[in-house]
């Protein structure tokens, strides 16, 4: 078996000086049939290694409930299968623009502000954690016969504190574990980032997008020797929603790739291939320089601007990356693998059934809850999805302003069942004043959660109260309806026929496909929500933009009939289209 190590200057297989040539490709935002094509594009691109994240909350969405960890084993043995080697990064906190940073909800509502620290309630649910992924890992390590070469502790620990004994601890769970891989830590080329983030005997890469030789010397004031690696070299980045689509200019991209190159340093493309944070699974960043600001949320779409679009297409970046690359490789490069089946004609979807969402919340909602005050999402078991609070203001009174204090994120008010508006964080009081005795409805939806930086964890929902003029609203009925229930089908939904009046609820039809393949999915009558394709979950919509339509892999597709569910958590036009699938 091949050895792999962390030398003075340079990494080396078998002794010998081997340079890494990286990119980041999540598993988890690509569909498994298409995991061996992108693959093969890294390896066009001139790559020889692959990167990627494992998301935690998707694999452990309740405590004890493991589901499909097998799939990180079997990416690995595909990249082996590629002619790859992987560095793999598990975590527990990911941040990679994913749902609560990859740490699950319900750990963070249960240790708040001890998450990413020594608590022992968080480190044992990380132990037990670590128990069911590291054999993944492990049994393909490259003294295995596998490609593991690499692995990470924590992520980017030094963005968010200073307790060097987690990481500590950590590194000693991973070794325990059976990890005998190289580990190593990331983080920004900022002296406070790499005092709190980087351990000793651990190597230490850095994370930036552009001026190399700035960045390796604020490592070298911390770490004299060892291999230079930029583990984050980002040529692209993410979209919010509401926001602009994010562009990298491919020429100034590749002239800041060959700076890292020329520093003698190992790169890691961020992303490489981005993909598609499917199921509703994107997370939200807070805005300004501290990470304190309003929220922003992730669009669904990961393309990143990277060099291998979220179709799988390789794009201008891509072949100036190669150019660059291939000055750092011996032999040609093989060419780009034969794109998937695409979409053969346009097809558009026929709605024929819809069912208001209070019946939507009776058939897959989880049970009521009776409080005091409102239930937060964490408390009602809710991860991605949505919760209706029901309070009420006793009368006779006349009428006062109503507030929501700690609303995260939205909320669709409803006054004795008439809608009355829509509040926010930033805008939580209604316009108009409400009068005694009334019934209010909040429809309160979660955005995603803060993947990035000191408010990471936060709680989602109604968090403050209710508020009546000054007077706290008592008394409060809260019931959930998570993502994950539509996994079972919606048979027990009571569908009607559409009322004509593009009212929110969930909608159902068909769409009859011919000449299955990769596709998109427009929907430009509808408003926000999320959408499923045979069961499948694409993600969440939003007219907001900037994304406009939804990547539908063509693996989620059949020929003939296929099935549409669409949530709509606002309002569908009824006299504009419904969805379409057109060709990529």
């Amino acid at each position: 078996m091949s050895e792999f190590t962390v030398g003075e200057s340079a990494f080396l297989l078998d002794g010998r000086p081997v340079r890494l040539l990286s990119g980041a490709l999540h598993y988890f935002r690509v569909h498994e049939a298409q995991w061996p094509h992108r693959l093969g594009m890294l390896r066009a691109m001139g790559l020889n290694c692959v990167e990627t994240y494992v998301p935690w909350n998707l694999h452990e969405p309740r405590p004890g409930v493991f589901r499909d960890v097998g799939a990180v084993g079997r990416f690995l043995d595909a990249v082996r299968e590629a002619g790859l080697w992987a560095i793999v990064r598990p975590g527990p906190y990911i941040c990679a623009e994913w749902e609560n940073g990859g740490l699950p909800a319900w750990l963070t509502g249960e240790v708040g502000t001890r998450a990413r620290t020594r608590d022992e309630r968080y480190l044992g649910r990380v132990r037990d954690w670590f128990r069911r992924l590291l054999p993944e890992i492990v049994s393909r390590q490259l003294d295995r016969g596998g490609p593991v070469l690499m692995v990470q502790v924590e992520n980017e620990y030094g963005s968010y504190g200073s307790d060097t004994g987690y990481l500590e601890e950590l590194a000693g769970l991973l070794r325990a574990g059976g990890v005998t891989a190289a580990l190593f830590t990331s983080d920004g080329p900022e002296d406070h980032m790499l005092t709190g983030g980087s351990l000793p005997g651990v190597l230490a890469t850095v994370n930036f997008g552009s001026h190399a030789r700035e960045a390796f010397a604020a490592l070298r004031r911390h770490r004299p020797g060892g291999p230079l690696m930029c583990m984050e070299f980002w040529c692209g980045w993410f979209d919010h929603w509401a926001g602009e689509h994010a562009v990298r200019d491919p020429a100034e991209a590749a002239r800041e790739l060959r700076g890292v190159l020329e520093c003698g340093a190992s790169v890691n493309l961020y992303m490489a291939h981005g993909g598609t944070s499917s199921g509703g699974w994107a997370g939200a960043n807070r805005g300004g320089a501290l990470h304190e600001g309003p929220l922003q949320p992730d669009v669904t779409s990961y393309d990143y601007d990277a060099p291998v679009d979220e179709y799988g297409r390789p794009t201008e970046k891509f072949w100036r990356f190669r150019e660059v690359l291939s000055a750092y490789r011996s032999g040609p490069l093989p060419g780009p693998p034969p794109r998937p089946p695409v979409l053969a004609a346009p097809a558009g979807a026929v709605l024929t059934q819809w069912a208001p969402l209070p019946a939507v919340l009776g058939a897959l909602g989880g049970p009521e809850t009776v409080a005091p005050v409102p239930p937060s999402f964490e408390e009602l078991g809710v991860t991605r999805g949505l919760v209706r609070y029901e309070v009420a203001v006793p009368g006779p009174r006349r009428p006062y302003p109503l507030t929501v204090r700690g609303l995260r994120d939205m909320a669709v008010v409803y006054v004795d069942g008439e809608r009355a508006g829509v509040l926010t964080e930033e805008e939580p009081r209604l316009k108009e004043p409400v009068a005694g005795p009334a019934r209010v409805e909040l429809w309160v939806e979660s955005l995603g959660r803060v993947n990035y930086g000191p408010r990471l964890g936060e709680a989602k929902g109604v968090t403050g109260g209710v508020l009546h003029e000054r007077q706290y609203l008592h008394g409060v009925r809260a019931r959930g309806l998570d993502l994950d229930a539509f996994d079972g089908g919606v048979a027990a939904v009571p569908f009607g026929v559409p009322d004509g009046t593009g009212a929110p609820g969930l909608y159902r039809g068909t769409v009859v496909v011919r000449g299955a393949g990769d596709a998109r999915l427009e929907l430009p009558g509808a408003t926000r929500g999320f959408v499923w394709i045979n069961g499948c979950c694409l993600g969440r919509y939003w007219s907001a933009g900037p994304q406009r339509s939804l990547f539908v892999p063509g693996p989620v597709l059949r020929e003939g009939g296929n099935e549409v569910w669409l949530l709509e958590l606002d309002e569908v036009d009824p006299d504009l289209p419904g969805p379409r699938l057109r060709p990529v």
